[in-house]
């Protein structure tokens, strides 16, 4: 059974491929190199999911192969919104690289001024300060470090299950302790508080310590779980009583990825901050913003050197934001709709595969499905990957596969992805009922599950099991 669009997709569509390589990527070179200088998991990895082959090219929603065989991205660690390419991204950056790539530091530039404009007036001027940086680590980390500093306050709350990053000061807010392992410590005092409590801030804010709380509107890497609205806006009242800042970390679930520009402006919590990233950049070049209030940016205001970066506000990638921010608005009717069509398709799935699927959370283009172990979720990526469709495990819920559909995405493709869905959960479905080893296989191969964790990071346990999920959340 297969579910279709009404209708063509609004705004510009992919170009025609104007840079694909001459030839292909050597294949085996390929996976040579990764066992020499980087690491040998990902060339297992890598090469379980390509079945030998790897990414070569790549277009909208499709990416080729070595060996001439394309998938439907609906993975990418949500990064490719707009899918890959996009011309009119493509041709602003392309522009900057002709006039002036790099800034000198020294002088004002008009592209990082412009791109910081236009994303303040994106959310309503509601935060009218702008930092720049990289990833999503790089904006956490400056985000907690005004909090302490505005408020003098050393203690931050972050959530259950959540991820922010994994550079030390981000890492301590990341809620897993697999990524923490052999360190003894990191420099921030972080308490994690549950989701399901709603006096948990103000129990911990009461005391005068709390600089800020942070947390994701819809945690992508605790398998796309989306937390309850009206905890957070208690949260945000008892913060706001007590002098604490609240950081809304949108990196992964902002800019229209679950409907709205901001999931936490949209839903009335009145945070300080928003955190940007991922697709920022147009799924061109690599770009994350802080936006915040005049209140949490004033140490940085009064001196702009107390963080910086060489390549904080980098004009390539600033040139992107006007670009990819229309580009977004253009398809916000088309992604409200495919989001709508989307959950059809995964309800329906869930039901027609209950041995493999238990649940089917998320919030607009951030799905996932809940697997049964975290071997029918390898198995279901695996599978998913031979057959045409690259989706994302989840980092910290290893049973959890997540999908992230581009906004432009078509019919055809939203029904040829239902399609290999499909397939793949009635392939999973019948090994599960098992062969022996198989599963221990599959689970070594996809990087996210316990099996593969534990192998990839000596002295880890198989499982990590904390706050009633299974794992813990780049």
């Amino acid at each position: 059974m297969t579910t279709t669009l009404p209708g063509p997709v609004p705004g510009p569509g992919p170009s025609p491929s104007t840079a694909a390589p001459a030839t292909a990527p050597d294949a085996a070179a390929v996976f040579d190199r990764l066992r020499r200088h980087l690491s040998p998991k990902l060339a297992l990895t890598g090469g379980f999911a390509g079945r030998g082959a790897v990414e070569s090219v790549a277009e909208g929603c499709r990416v080729t192969l070595s060996d001439g065989r394309t998938a439907l991205d609906f993975g990418s660690y949500a990064v490719t919104l707009l899918g890959h390419r996009h011309p009119a991204v493509t041709a602003a950056v392309r522009g900057q690289l002709d006039a002036m790539p790099t800034a000198t530091r020294s002088l004002a530039n008009p592209v990082t001024a412009e791109a910081a404009a236009r994303l303040s007036g994106y959310l309503g001027d509601a935060l009218p300060k702008v930092y720049f940086g990289l990833n999503g680590a790089d904006v956490v980390e400056v985000a907690v470090k005004l909090a302490r500093l505005a408020t003098g306050r050393p203690r931050v709350l972050a959530v259950r299950g959540g991820f922010h990053g994994k550079s030390l000061g981000a890492l301590a807010l990341t809620h897993s302790p697999l990524y923490r392992r052999g360190l003894l410590g990191c420099e921030v005092d972080v308490v994690h508080v549950d989701a399901e409590d709603p006096a948990a801030v103000g129990r911990e804010t009461a005391g005068g310590e709390v600089a800020a709380v942070v947390l994701e509107p819809v945690q992508g890497e605790n398998g796309a779980l989306p937390l309850p609205t009206e905890v957070l806006r208690q949260w945000c009242a008892d913060a706001a009583r007590d002098g604490a800042f609240v950081i809304a970390d949108e990196i992964q679930c902002g800019l229209r990825r679950c409907g709205p520009r901001s999931v936490a402006l949209a839903d009335g919590l009145p945070v300080d901050a928003v955190l940007l990233g991922k697709p920022l950049g147009g799924g061109v070049v690599p770009l994350s913003a802080l936006l915040c209030s005049e209140r949490l940016y004033a140490p940085l205001a009064a001196d702009p050197f107390l963080h910086s970066a060489t390549f904080g506000g980098h004009p390539l990638s600033c040139a992107a934001v006007p670009a990819a921010l229309d580009a977004i608005e253009e398809l916000a009717d088309h992604g409200t709709e495919l989001a709508a069509r989307l959950d059809a398709v995964l309800t329906g799935l869930r039901e027609r595969h209950p041995d493999v699927v238990r649940a089917v959370p998320g919030r607009g283009l951030l799905r996932g499905l809940d697997c049964a172990s975290p071997q029918a979720a390898g198995a279901t990526v695996l599978e998913l990957a031979a057959t045409g469709l690259l989706v994302s495990p989840c980092l910290s819920r290893p049973t959890t596969v997540r999908l992230l559909p581009p906004l432009i995405t078509s019919a055809a493709q939203l029904a040829e992805a239902e399609s290999i869905l499909d397939a793949a959960l009635a392939a999973t479905g019948r090994t599960l009922r098992p062969t022996p080893g198989t599963a221990t296989a599959w689970s070594a191969a996809v990087p996210g599950t316990a099996t593969a964790r534990s192998a990839a990071t000596p002295g880890t346990a198989r499982t990590t099991t904390e706050g009633g999920h299974p794992g813990a959340h780049a």
